[in-house]
C-alpha cells in the first residue's frame, strides 16, 4: 500500500502545530543522518550486572520449563509460524525476506525503504517480526533452565548474523521506533539469560559490533521519539526499551540522559495512554497487554539496577492489573476490542501458555490478587523471572473492594449471568487520540460468550497493511454486532489507521450489577450518522438466561443493516427470523435461540469475499469463515428492533 497526498494531507489535518514542527524536525535530522554517522564512543571496562538473583531459574515451575523447552527445540530445528505463516527456514534466516509474498525489502537508506508498499517490499510486519529477537530470548531462556550450550550458540551465531546483515540505518529494521525499541528489551534479556555461558561477555560487552549496535538503537530511540497523535503504545516500547538498554548497558557517555530522558517518557505515557479505571486508553485489548508487558519489563529493569521510579509508574501498571482480573471472562479471556496484532513485549514462553494467566499471575505476584480475582491455575516462565527483579513496594492506594463490571471513562460495561453468561457492552469514545489509529467503528457493539464460547463475536482485526478491503471490513460497522444505517460506518476512515471523524458515544444506564427483578441493565447512544442517534438497551436476565437488545434510532427514514456474528464454534439454523444456535463445549453440547427482528429481511453469510462478509479472525494474519446474520430494511422511529438471545440450560 503506498500512501497517496490525499493521505497525507488528512494525516497532517489531526496534527497539532507542535506535532508539526516536531515532524518537521525529524525530516531534517534524517536528511542530516543520510551523510553524518557518527561512530559509537569507545567503550572499556563494560560490565553487565543485572543479573537474576541466585534460586530464580529453580523456581520455575516445571511443566511450563517442559513447554519452553518444547518452543525451543522447535525453533532449533528452524520451524516457527507468525501470523499464520509457517517458517521452516529458522537455521539461516534471511532477515529481509517476506515468507508470505516471497519478496525482499530493498537495500539502502533506512529512511528510504517504502516500507508501506508491499508491492516493493513484502508484508513488513513478516519481515519485522522475526528480528523483534523473541524467539531468541525463548532459546535463551531454554539454555538457562538446562544449561545446554547448544540453545546459547544458536542464538549467538543469529546475534551475529542480524548484526553484520543490518548496520545502523541501512535497511527495513531501522525505520519503526518500536521495533528498535522491543528489540532492545530482548537484548537486554537475551544477555541476562545467558549470563552462565563462557561466551556471552564476548558477544555482547566484548563486541564491538554488538556495543556499536547497541549504541545506535539507543541514540536513534533518543531523536526520533513518537509524536502527538502517534504517541500511543509505539511510544511506550520505545521509552521501555530505550529505559531498559541504558539501565542494564549503562556503558555509554550518554546513558545517563537517555536513562533518565526515557523514565520521563514512560511515566508520561503510561499515565496518558491510560484510563483512570485502569483499561487502555486505545480500547484495543491487546495493546493493554502489550503495554502491561512493556511496563512490567521496565520496571523489572529500574529495580535491578536500583534506579527510582515514580509512585505513578507502579500505580498505573497496579490498575491495568485490576482492571484486567475485572474483564475477563471465565476461561481469562478479555474483551476482543479494537486491533490486535499478536505483539508481545516480553517472550520467554513456549506456545500454550496462556498470556492473560501469565498477566494476572505477574500482577499476583507483583502487587498481590484482589479476594474478587479470578483463580489462575496455569503456570508460566516469566513470572517467577519478572518477580525476582522488581522489588515489593507499598503503594498508597485504594483499590477496588469487589469486581468492577462497568468502566466509565472507557464507555466499558460487562454484564455477567448464571452459566458464565458474559457480555460485554461498548459505550464509550471511539479511540485514542486524535488518528485514533487502533480504533474499530464498534459504537454500540455487543460481545457475549457463555463459558468462554464466543457465541456474539467480535470478528478480530485479521491484517494491517497490503489487503484494503479486509483491513477496511473487519474495522467497519458491519463488521461488528451492530446497527448500520445507509450502508455507512459510524466513523470516518481516512486510511489504514486514521479515522478523520469519531463518532461520540455516551453510556445513559449501566446497572451491571443484578437489580431485585434479577434484571442487570445497559443502555447508551453515539450520533455518528448525520441526523440520526442510534440508542441500544441490553438486560440480561438472570432466572431465564435471556439477553435483550433493544435498538432504536431517531431521526429520518434511512437504510438499516442490523449485524451479528457468530463466532467459529457456533453452528446456526436460520429460519425466518429465529436462529438455533448449537455448539460443542469440553465435549457438551450446549444451545441456544435468537429471535431477531421481525421488521428485517434476515439472511445468513459465511465465508464470502465480494464484498467481504462472515469471517473470524482468531489471530492477526489469520482468518476462518464464520456465520454472520445481517437484517435489512429500514429505520424511522416509529420502532424499536428487538433481539432475545436465551441460553438453554
Amino acid at each position: 500500500m503506498t500512501m497517496s497526498a490525499g493521505w497525507y494531507l488528512r494525516r497532517l489535518s489531526r496534527m497539532g502545530p507542535r506535532e508539526v514542527g516536531g515532524r518537521a524536525g525529524d525530516a531534517v535530522r534524517r536528511r542530516r543522518w543520510r551523510s553524518a554517522r557518527p561512530n559509537c564512543p569507545s567503550v572499556t571496562g563494560a560490565r553487565f550486572t543485572a543479573v537474576l538473583p541466585a534460586g530464580t531459574i529453580a523456581s520455575v515451575p516445571p511443566d511450563a520449563a517442559k513447554r519452553l523447552i518444547a518452543e525451543a527445540d522447535r525453533l532449533m530445528y528452524g520451524h516457527v509460524q507468525y501470523f499464520g505463516v509457517v517458517r521452516d527456514d529458522l537455521t539461516d534466516p534471511d532477515w529481509w525476506c517476506d515468507p508470505k509474498t516471497g519478496r525482499r525489502a530493498p537495500w539502502g537508506y533506512a529512511f528510504d525503504v517504502p516500507y508501506r508498499n508491499e508491492d516493493t517490499v513484502g508484508d513488513i510486519k513478516q519481515i519485522w517480526e522475526l528480528s523483534r529477537h523473541q524467539y531468541l530470548t525463548v532459546l535463551a531462556a531454554a539454555y538457562a533452565i538446562t544449561g545446554n550450550e547448544r540453545y546459547a550458540e544458536r542464538v549467538a551465531e543469529h546475534l551475529r548474523s542480524w548484526w553484520a546483515a543490518n548496520p545502523p540505518l541501512r535497511g527495513v529494521h531501522w525505520i519503526s521506533g518500536i521495533e528498535l525499541g522491543i528489540r532492545l528489551l530482548s537484548w537486554v534479556w537475551i544477555r541476562r539469560l545467558l549470563d552462565g555461558w563462557p561466551g556471552v561477555a564476548g558477544l555482547f560487552e566484548g563486541n564491538s559490533v554488538a556495543v556499536n549496535q547497541i549504541w545506535h538503537h539507543q541514540r536513534w530511540l533518543a531523536a526520533f521519539p513518537s509524536r502527538g497523535s502517534s504517541a500511543n503504545n509505539h511510544v511506550i516500547a520505545e521509552a521501555a526499551g530505550q529505559f531498559a538498554a541504558a539501565c542494564a548497558f549503562d556503558w555509554f557517555p550518554s546513558s545517563e540522559r537517555w536513562r533518565a530522558d526515557a523514565l520521563r517518557s514512560l511515566e508520561r505515557h503510561l499515565r496518558g495512554n491510560t484510563f483512570a479505571s485502569g483499561l487502555n486508553r486505545e480500547l484495543a485489548t491487546e495493546y493493554h497487554g502489550l503495554v502491561l508487558e512493556l511496563g512490567l519489563a521496565a520496571l523489572a529493569e529500574a529495580d535491578a539496577a536500583g534506579v527510582p521510579v515514580p509512585a505513578s509508574v507502579r500505580l498505573v501498571l497496579l490498575r491495568m492489573s485490576d482492571a484486567l482480573a475485572a474483564v475477563v471472562d471465565s476461561r481469562l479471556r478479555p474483551p476482543r476490542q479494537g486491533d490486535a496484532d499478536d505483539g508481545h513485549g516480553l517472550v520467554v514462553d513456549g506456545s500454550g501458555t496462556d498470556r492473560w494467566g501469565s498477566l494476572l499471575a505477574t500482577g499476583d505476584a507483583v502487587f498481590g490478587r484482589l479476594a474478587w480475582w479470578p483463580t489462575v491455575t496455569g503456570t508460566d516462565v516469566r513470572t517467577p523471572l519478572l518477580a525476582a527483579l522488581i522489588k515489593p513496594t507499598e503503594l498508597s492506594v485504594t483499590r477496588p473492594a469487589s469486581r468492577p463490571a462497568h468502566f466509565a471513562d472507557a464507555g466499558m460495561t460487562i454484564l455477567r449471568g448464571p452459566e458464565e453468561i458474559w457480555c460485554r457492552c461498548d459505550g464509550g469514545p471511539h479511540g485514542f487520540l486524535s488518528i485514533a489509529a487502533h480504533a474499530h467503528a464498534d459504537a454500540l457493539s455487543v460481545e457475549v460468550r457463555h463459558d468462554g464460547v464466543d457465541v456474539l463475536a467480535d470478528p478480530g482485526t485479521y491484517c494491517y497493511h497490503g489487503q484494503p478491503e479486509w483491513r477496511q471490513y473487519f474495522r467497519s460497522t458491519l463488521g461488528h454486532n451492530t446497527l448500520q444505517l445507509d450502508g455507512e460506518d459510524q466513523s470516518v476512515s481516512g486510511g489504514p489507521f486514521l479515522w478523520t471523524r469519531h463518532a461520540d458515544s455516551r453510556v445513559l444506564t449501566a446497572s451491571a450489577d443484578t437489580t431485585e427483578e434479577g434484571v442487570a441493565r445497559w443502555c447508551a447512544e453515539h450520533d455518528g450518522y448525520q441526523g440520526s442517534v442510534h440508542r441500544r438497551r441490553v438486560e440480561l436476565t438472570h432466572a431465564s438466561q435471556e439477553l435483550k437488545v433493544v435498538d432504536e434510532v431517531r431521526g429520518p427514514r434511512r437504510d438499516a443493516r442490523l449485524a451479528f456474528h457468530l463466532g467459529p464454534a457456533i453452528a446456526a439454523d436460520l429460519v425466518g427470523s429465529r436462529a438455533v444456535l448449537t455448539w460443542i463445549r469440553d465435549g457438551e453440547g450446549r444451545s441456544a435461540t435468537l429471535d431477531l427482528p421481525e421488521q428485517l429481511s434476515w439472511r445468513a453469510h459465511r465465508g464470502e469475499s465480494d464484498p467481504p462478509l462472515g469471517w473470524y479472525s482468531a489471530g492477526f494474519g489469520r482468518k476462518e469463515p464464520t456465520t454472520t446474520l445481517v437484517g435489512t430494511g429500514f429505520a424511522d422511529g416509529t420502532e424499536a428492533f428487538t433481539t432475545v438471545l436465551r441460553f438453554r440450560g
